[in-house]
């Protein structure tokens, strides 16, 4: 771990979700970065609708919401909490009723954009509480003294948002010696099976256009809400322990999440730093992590049959993109990301 090179900090951090009642990516990165940040000596003070999550070693503080329309009285709530003691208020979400200055400096990252998902969504009622969950991220860009973006492909939504800093990879966890690969060729999948994660497309063109050419091929999906039948080849893990999860990673021939959307996508960035190499469809956030395609393959779902059959025939290329994932994921390593946010706290300050 970097020491700190000033006086600690007192930080306030925001985050409607974390990993004990969440499975929403942005709640496991702010519980990362919030212990990341404690054990460079800050003070740091989560505020959250969820109960504390195990192996945090920050400060804790529940604002438990029931009821509809959680998230919007969760923002409101936070406008009776004080935050006068703290140098930095960090939100990841729900700061937008936060106007008038509560301490030195209001920090808010964008993990995407609702505007973006809403297009991918395909209730209505879910595309209209995404898109005002939408309008809600703009106004917070301007209730901010500064905002963070997770990639560039945000700021189509967010065009006078210049900073961008990435989600982070915890390397002592995900790196290639958590496991040795398996004996037979492997694909992992985490996410969900519905929605934007698209696991139930992903398990129909395993099973039509892997297995027929590679018998022995297996997909591992790593999700919670599959059907009890699943197509030949097709195993789900359910849910892993973070070191079961790295394990997993590491033990893959490939890595394949195909999202319609994502803003940024820290499985892709996990699997990379496991030296797995990863096959994604060209969404917002896979195009940056993947850096257009240079670091893993970008193949549209109608291609993703293709990519797989070669990735794992081609033993060569897999060792390429295997490298070029590897020296790829330093970028998204979480101490380099928690570099960055210190420099932009203290900038901030003085």
């Amino acid at each position: 771990m970097s020491e700190v090179s000033h006086d600690p900090l007192r930080i306030a951090m925001i985050s409607y979700y974390l990993p004990s009642g969440s499975k929403i990516g942005v709640g496991y990165q702010a519980h990362a970065l919030a212990n990341a940040l404690s054990d460079r000596g800050h003070h740091v003070a989560m505020f959250s609708d969820c109960p504390p999550t195990d192996g945090a070693r920050y400060e804790h503080h529940e604002v438990k919401m029931h009821g509809p329309m959680r998230t919007f009285r969760f923002a409101w709530r936070l406008r009776s909490v004080d935050f006068r003691d703290f140098d930095v208020l960090h939100a990841h979400g729900d700061d937008y009723w936060l106007w008038r200055r509560r301490c030195a400096v209001h920090l808010r990252t964008m993990h995407g954009s609702c505007i973006e998902e809403a297009l991918h969504i395909p209730r209505a009622r879910e595309k209209l509480r995404m898109a005002a969950l939408g309008l809600t991220e703009i106004l917070a860009t301007l209730v901010a003294d500064r905002t963070v973006l997770v990639s560039p492909g945000t700021r189509r939504w967010m065009p006078w948002v210049r900073d961008v800093i990435p989600n982070g990879v915890d390397t002592s966890r995900f790196n290639p010696n958590a496991a040795s690969k398996t004996d037979h060729p492997t694909v992992l999948f985490v996410g969900t099976w519905h929605n934007r994660k698209r696991g139930s497309e992903l398990a129909h063109v395993f099973a039509e256009h892997v297995r027929p050419l590679i018998p022995d091929a297996e997909l591992l999906m790593v999700t919670q809400d599959a059907p009890s039948y699943l197509p030949d080849g097709v195993r789900v893990l359910g849910r892993l322990s973070d070191d079961e999860l790295a394990a997993a990673y590491a033990s893959a021939w490939a890595f394949c999440l195909p999202s319609d959307y994502e803003g940024f996508g820290i499985p892709y960035a996990e699997a990379m730093a496991s030296g797995t190499p990863v096959i994604a469809t060209p969404n917002v956030g896979a195009r940056y992590v993947l850096d257009g395609g240079k670091a893993g393959v970008l193949a549209p779902l109608v291609e993703l049959g293709t990519a797989l059959v070669r990735m794992l025939l081609d033993e060569e290329y897999r060792s390429d993109l295997r490298r070029l994932a590897l020296e790829r994921s330093k970028e998204f390593s979480l101490e380099h990301v928690v570099d960055a946010y210190e420099v932009r706290y203290r900038r901030s300050i003085g």
